[in-house]
């Protein structure tokens, strides 16, 4: 008996949601005309239906407010952006952006490891694009406020709730979520894709 042994090679260049081929792109390579704030944590691009698409999400990470006295107070804020070229010209879908400041505890403002997501779930030939975050300045314990945007289009879907904490070996708190009408009246694919994301990733991670 012969064996045969077929080795598939991997690429972490592309990834394929649907009908789609995403690109990781360097910042280098981006188009001049983009502008962004902080540091760049995701940059894809992919051509659908809409044109050449380059989204980003960004953070900046702690920073000291330099016009506050107390140098115990931290702020920070992330972002995501849409471009689209078309025709030769570029232009800005939309623009998440969210922010936590003056906080003198701990602040967590990040989003979510591998929840960033391009897909096209209902194959129409738009893309689908998703982030997660959390967003807390606490002293304590506790669940922070986690949001799941996903834009279709211009077109935002949102599902806002808080994250999940242990606090013992059996015992949980927090994990509670609210889908936006977007997702509960529209597409049924998004509105599973959103609660699985968001149970895939409730759990808080320090």
């Amino acid at each position: 008996m012969k064996l045969t042994i077929i080795i598939i090679l991997l690429t972490f260049t592309n990834f394929i949601y649907g009908q789609l081929t995403i690109a990781k792109i360097d910042s280098a390579k981006l188009p001049k005309e983009i502008k962004y704030s902080g540091h760049i944590t995701n940059s894809v691009k992919w051509t659908d239906n809409l044109g050449i698409n380059y989204v980003l999400t960004t953070a900046t990470g702690e920073y000291l407010n330099k016009n506050n006295e107390n140098d115990n107070f931290k702020s920070a804020a992330l972002y995501a952006y849409h471009y689209i070229l078309k025709d030769d010209s570029l232009k800005l879908l939309w623009k998440i952006y969210d922010f936590n400041k003056d906080c003198d505890f701990d602040l967590y403002l990040r989003f979510i490891d591998n929840t960033f997501k391009v897909t096209d779930l209902d194959k129409n030939g738009i893309a689908e694009v998703w982030v997660m975050y959390e967003n807390q300045c606490t002293s304590d314990v506790s669940p922070a406020p986690t949001k799941i945007i996903m834009y279709e289009g211009n077109k935002k879907y949102a599902v806002r709730g808080e994250n999940k904490v242990k606090i013992s070996e059996k015992e949980f708190i927090g994990g509670q979520y609210n889908l936006d009408n977007n997702f509960k009246n529209g597409n049924p694919l998004f509105r599973q894709f959103a609660i699985d994301l968001w149970k895939k990733n409730e759990l808080k991670k320090w």
